[in-house]
């Protein structure tokens, strides 16, 4: 393998307010709709597509979690034929790692780039939800967990699996409930304001402010798992996402008076599957999920670089426990210290070391398998500045997480100039 770079080139995302079952349209709508935006992003057309699949230069990867049971679909890589005939021959592939699932599709996308298999690949990453009641979706989602022991028979599993999450990292680190509760209200209100910002999220037109979110267990923010309320959650979602990824040669080729930025580092972990056993593997680490603290490592290393030059952080915020537990991950905080960085600004929108600045999943949207390509597609905006509405200053390294399951499949990716 040689070691050519990877190159984020553009791409599109649907915007995460619409519910596409109510619109009357199905998946082929969605995918036709995400890659006619991506390709005019990208300066490209169907007639490019068909050329570089004459000389195999082209693939299609994508991400998604359970099409199966929410709209009866399975062999999902080939649905860019139905689109358009240039997509026929075109070598295409669904990559599954429940909410990571397109994270697990740009990682492959990465290893045929860098080992000269492809010069430009599509990254599609996409989940219809809002085909179900929430007691059904929330089901389905059990299947991200052990689902025999951890999903079946238990409504919202997810919920309360993070719910257990909050409640181990007060036990392990000692934390006072109230200050710990008014810590995760300050990361919701802080995704919901990043959300309004952004003209794609899900919950820009939403209110919530800290007091709401504080206000656990009343009418407006009743309890979904453990200590968490419905402010904690990340948001039913459907959406789809279409991230470019491409050689040195096609950049040079093709782009050859622009500059993009590229892939610097990645990792990937994989913690054990039930959350019982994930415990049991912190007991030796001061890190609650200490799994996904070696993903982000292994990025570190392999980008050599180190927190410092990090500007921001796209995180897996399914729920605001979930954030609370990356800060420390990622190394802005000791873990257990993880109040400083929250009161102190640090991680907000104008803050030395912005965390979802999109807004994330609470406030942008989760359509499950296409969160990790959603996250990179925002990595390659504030980078390339060109986030519009949201684009912070000075930015020239980021990082994103996005987990499968209770944090057992970890990816981590930075992006830079």
């Amino acid at each position: 393998m040689n070691n050519q770079k990877v190159y984020v080139i553009g791409g599109a995302q649907t915007d995460f307010e619409r519910n596409w079952s109510k619109e009357g349209k199905n998946v082929i709508a969605l995918l036709r709709e995400v890659v006619d935006d991506g390709l005019e992003s990208l300066g490209l057309s169907y007639e490019d597509v068909a050329d570089l699949n004459k000389s195999n230069r082209i693939a299609v990867f994508m991400g998604n979690f359970i099409a199966e049971l929410y709209i009866g679909q399975g062999h999902l890589g080939p649905l860019l034929t139905e689109i358009h005939p240039s997509f026929y021959g075109v070598p295409s592939a669904r990559y599954e790692a429940a909410c990571a699932s397109s994270s697990a599709a740009i990682d492959a996308a990465l290893t045929k780039v860098k080992a000269g298999d492809y010069d430009l690949v599509f990254v599609v990453g996409w989940e219809l939800m809002k085909t179900v009641d929430s007691k059904t979706g929330g089901d389905y989602l059990g299947r991200a967990a052990l689902y025999e022991t951890e999903g079946a028979g238990i409504n919202f599993p997810f919920p309360k699996l993070f719910g257990r999450l909050a409640d181990e990292m007060v036990e392990k680190y000692h934390l006072d409930t109230k200050e710990f509760l008014d810590d995760l209200a300050a990361i919701s209100s802080k995704n919901y304001t990043n959300a309004k910002r952004n003209p794609k999220a899900q919950t820009r037109k939403w209110f919530m402010d800290k007091q709401q979110a504080c206000s656990r267990g009343s009418s407006t923010n009743s309890i979904v798992g453990g200590m968490l309320g419905i402010s904690d959650c990340s948001q039913i979602t459907d959406g789809a996402i279409l991230v470019a990824f491409a050689s040195e040669n096609f950049v040079k080729e093709r782009y050859p008076k622009e500059s993009f930025p590229f892939v610097k580092g990645w990792g990937h972990r994989v913690a054990p599957m039930q959350f019982s056993a994930k415990m049991k593997e912190n007991i030796s680490s001061s890190y609650v999920l200490p799994w996904t603290r070696q993903a982000v490592l292994d990025a570190y290393d392999r980008a050599q670089l180190t927190v410092e030059d990090i500007d921001f952080f796209e995180t897996h915020d399914c729920f605001t426990s979930s954030e609370y537990a990356a800060l420390a991950s990622f190394g802005l905080c000791q873990p257990g210290k993880e109040h400083d960085v929250i009161c102190n600004g640090m991680i907000q929108f104008d803050g030395k070391k912005p965390v979802n600045p999109s807004g994330g999943l609470i406030g942008g949207g989760h359509p499950v398998g296409g969160t990790g390509a959603r996250m990179m597609l925002d990595l390659y905006k504030q980078v390339s500045g060109k986030a519009g509405t949201y684009q912070l200053k000075n930015v020239r390294n980021g990082l994103m997480l996005n987990i499968g399951g209770s944090a057992t499949s970890n990816y981590v990716f930075i992006v830079g100039k």
